[in-house]
């Protein structure tokens, strides 16, 4: 089975469970396709040229999905509106273009680790998961781990995954420090915010969602 793997912040703790589990289970099968932002995985995986990865969740809703997203509660920090005076899309999202629409903000949508860096500079822009949850007091999910095949093998993973949280080796987050920029303590920071079951209040707010586009 392949994987579509998005190299962002917010799927670390995933990834790393991937490696142990796919070990731990003797899953030769599972590999990384290639890495790409959300916007190229969501076209290789309506391509099937691989088997399972996390959507977009605009792209997600004709899918089979596992109960396990990017869930923001409230704010996500990683996901910005920045004042611009002329509006203009992420390439590499697809939702949260679709989101800042439905919101009726305008500016530059800016997601992923750069979007997570910019904030850390404190620099003026909009959280768009938290002017969700202003308006509509539901959580926002803003992805879904979506598969072609293999059922039964994604419902266990995602059971084990929830089971307890993930630890981070210190190597991995110092590396992923090194390739994004952004401090280790500040990556752990990050990730206090992002939730990845698909619990009733998240299937809650991916339905308002999905109603308003």
């Amino acid at each position: 089975m392949i994987f579509g793997k998005i190299e962002y912040l917010n799927l670390l703790p995933f990834h790393v469970f991937m490696k142990r589990y796919a070990a731990s289970q003797h899953y030769a099968q599972i590999s990384h396709y290639h890495t790409g932002v959300p916007s190229k995985i969501n076209a290789s995986f309506s391509r099937r040229r691989v088997n399972a990865a996390f959507i977009s969740s605009i792209k997600a809703k004709k899918h089979r999905y596992a109960p396990l997203g990017i869930i923001a509660k409230k704010e996500v920090l990683s996901v910005l509106l920045i004042p611009s005076k002329v509006p203009q899309d992420d390439t590499a999202s697809a939702t949260s273009n679709i989101l800042a629409q439905i919101l009726h903000v305008s500016g530059e949508v800016l997601i992923g680790d750069r979007a997570l860096k910019y904030r850390l500079s404190n620099q003026e822009s909009l959280d768009l998961a938290a002017l969700w949850y202003e308006r509509y007091s539901l959580p926002f999910v803003f992805a879904l781990l979506c598969y072609h095949s293999h059922h039964r093998y994604m419902k266990r993973l995602s059971k084990n995954f929830l089971k307890r949280p993930v630890k981070i080796p210190y190597y991995i987050l110092h590396a992923a420090s090194q390739r994004t920029d952004i401090a280790p303590h500040d990556i752990l920071h990050y990730l206090s915010y992002i939730s990845y079951e698909l619990d009733t209040h998240a299937k809650r707010g991916l339905k308002k969602f999905l109603s308003l586009v």
